[in-house]
Order: structure tokens, then sequence, then C-alpha cells
């Protein structure tokens, strides 16, 4: 099998899909990979090191494309990036389709390509792995961006997260118990901040409550209760997840009013429509907005502030995941990885997720389905 990974175009994505390390283990096994000229660049892999590890260089995402049965990139895939694909060929990248625009599954069904999207793909446990991982990173991120942005020369109100004597502590209102709000309350907690973690899940907030020896506040989520928390928060964390859904809206632009001048928000949902009313995408190259006298933080691929980590992390989840479709081919993978099938949003013209089926009104086919009809169509050849 020939397998592509593509450098990302999306404005300040410094990750890459595969680490030399990865394209090392994968020539072991017999594929071929080929490797866009300084696609690891950013996150200090040099082309040099691709090459030493098996890899072939490439010059451009046309011959990536053209020489290469699966395709690797992070950032969701633009329509040029789209148009280059042909009839067969697997896509292995971030797709966001509840928010994305039309145009970009239909590109996908006209071409017949197998779309697989990072942030749908499952594990034997059910949990996420490839979001998982990222969602620990932004977690880490989430309060340390926090901390830089309540200094008052970049907009905020001037406090420290964490407490000297006499003087309180930050308070930090995290909304969503999953990983990222796990991961930002340890931080925070680290830091000496005053952390409230609000969830609809009182299974999530016991254990966490257990895990932080009850060192921080825990809240159902309602709205009386994120209204009440939220207004006296001095730092904000969107932490919601709901897979493969838009994520709505708990935190209203009134909300937002009542909060302190020069608190922060730190959305880190925005990938999937973020959670606070207010908030929009914005970039690692301007990161901030102000709605109300409030700091914004709304990066989608916050992560990439940190590619060499994040490229190491989305390797270990992606290498195995390559490595069974070059010993098995795509198909054979998708018929007994049922984690894997999840991720599939396209398959040979047909949309096999309901969620975007439903938002883009087109019809849904369910994936096995395709598969056996594949399987008994060579047999018969």
């Amino acid at each position: 099998m020939n397998i592509g990974v593509m450098k990302e175009r999306f404005p300040q994505e410094r990750r890459v899909s595969l680490t030399p390390g990865g394209v090392k283990t994968l020539a072991g096994f017999g594929a071929t990979v080929y490797v866009e000229r300084n696609a690891g660049a950013q996150s200090y892999f040099t082309d040099q090191e691709y090459q030493e590890a098996g890899a072939a260089i490439v010059y451009s995402p046309e011959e990536l494309i053209m020489r290469s049965d699966v395709v690797s990139k992070i950032a969701p895939p633009t329509l040029d990036e789209l148009s280059m694909l042909r009839e067969g060929q697997t896509l292995f990248a971030a797709y966001h389709l509840a928010i994305s625009k039309k145009q970009i599954i239909e590109k996908l069904l006209e071409k017949k390509v197998t779309a697989i999207a990072h942030e749908l793909i499952e594990n034997a446990q059910g949990e996420l792995p490839v979001v998982q991982t990222m969602a620990e990173i932004a977690g880490q991120l989430s309060i340390q961006v926090a901390a830089h942005f309540l200094q008052t020369r970049h907009g905020g109100r001037g406090v420290l997260l964490g407490s000297i004597p006499g003087v309180p502590a930050a308070n930090v209102v995290i909304l969503g118990a999953g990983t990222v709000g796990r991961t930002a309350a340890r931080v925070a907690l680290g830091l000496g901040a005053r952390v409230s973690v609000i969830d609809r899940n009182i299974v999530h907030l016991r254990e966490l409550e257990n895990l932080f020896q009850w060192r921080i506040s825990t809240a159902l989520g309602d709205a009386y209760t994120i209204e009440q928390t939220v207004r006296d928060a001095d730092v904000v964390i969107g932490a919601v997840l709901l897979k493969g859904e838009k994520t709505p809206h708990l935190v209203t632009e009134e909300m937002i009013k009542q909060m302190n001048p020069g608190s922060v928000i730190v959305d880190v949902s925005i990938d999937n429509g973020g959670c606070v009313e207010t908030s929009r995408p914005t970039t690692l190259l301007d990161p901030t907005f102000i709605v109300h006298h409030v700091v914004h933080y709304c990066v989608p691929n916050m992560a990439a502030s940190v590619p060499r980590t994040a490229t190491v992390g989305w390797s270990n989840v992606l290498l195995p995941l390559l490595h069974e479709a070059s010993d098995l081919g795509m198909d054979e993978v998708l018929r007994i990885d049922a984690g894997l099938a999840k991720g599939v949003c396209t398959y040979n013209g047909f949309c096999t997720n309901k969620t975007a089926a439903k938002i883009f009104e087109m019809p849904f086919v369910d994936l096995n389905t395709l598969l056996t009809n594949s399987l008994h169509t060579r047999e018969n050849v």
C-alpha cells in the first residue's frame, strides 16, 4: 500500500500526521510512504529524517495524491485538495461535518473516496483516541492560555491564577468533565486556582471529585447553575464535546454581559461550533477578541502551538491503523475494526454518517451494507 503524508496549509497548522519513527515502522512492514516536502518542518522533523526512515519526498500535493492509496492529513481538507483526489482513495483528516460546508461532503461523494474522520474513530473501549490525545494537550494549554491573557497587557483583569497570602486565588470554571475538563482542572489546581467543574453527568463529576480528593467544586449543568457560576468566574474553560455533533451554546451572550470585565474565556469546543454564544473561530496568529469586556480565546487547532508534542501523540494513534490498512487492505480493516469504521463519513459515493446525512438532507447508507456488497462483487468477478 502507498501512504501519503500531506503538508498542512491551514493557517498556523504546524502539526504533521506521521513522525519519521512512524514512517520507519510502516516501511518495515512493507508499505511505501510518501511525504510532501517540508511537511514536518514546523514540528522540527526534517525531510532528511523522513528519508532516512524510508520515506520518499515528493514536491507537491498533486504528486503526493497521485502516488498514494491512502492520504493522511490533520486539518479539514479544502475543496482544492479534494479536487485532486481520485476514486477509490482513502483520506484521513479532521472533517467536523456538523459545522462544515455542504460542498465538502458533496465533493467527497463526487470523488467516491473513503473519508475517515479522525474525530470519530473509536477504540475497543468506545473512546475517541485521536480526540482524547489532542484533548489532553488542549486541556493543559487552556490553563496556560488563560493565565497569559489574564494579564492586563493582554486585556485581562490582572489576576494571578494562584493565591498569595491575603489575596484569594482566581476562580476557574470548567464546563465539561471529559478529558479536556479533567486535564484543565489538574493544571489549574497545580497552579493554586479555585476550580469548579460543571457537567450534566453526575458519574463524571463523582469521578473527578474522587480523583482530586474533593479539592474541586462540582455542579450539575442546568442553565441557572451555569449562569450563577460563570458570572463570578475569572476564567471559563469551554470543554464540552458531543461526538460528531455541533456543540450547544451553554453560555449565552446575556451571561457574558454579567461577567467581570477582563475575565477570560477559552472555548476549546470551538472546533465543533463552541459552547459560548459569543465565540467565533480565531487563529494562533490572532487568537483573541473582546466582547462585552470579556477576552475570548477560540483557536480550533490550539494543539498546533505545541506541534512537536501533538505530532508524536497523533502519530502514536494513527500508526496502528495505517499498519492494519497496509497489511490487510482498507476494506478488510473496515470490516473487522468497528471502531475505525465509525470514522467513515463517505464511501464509494455514499454518505455513511447519519449526522451529516441529516444535516445536509441526503441519503444515508450503512457502511456494512456497502462493504458486504463490495466483497460480493469482487468474489463474483
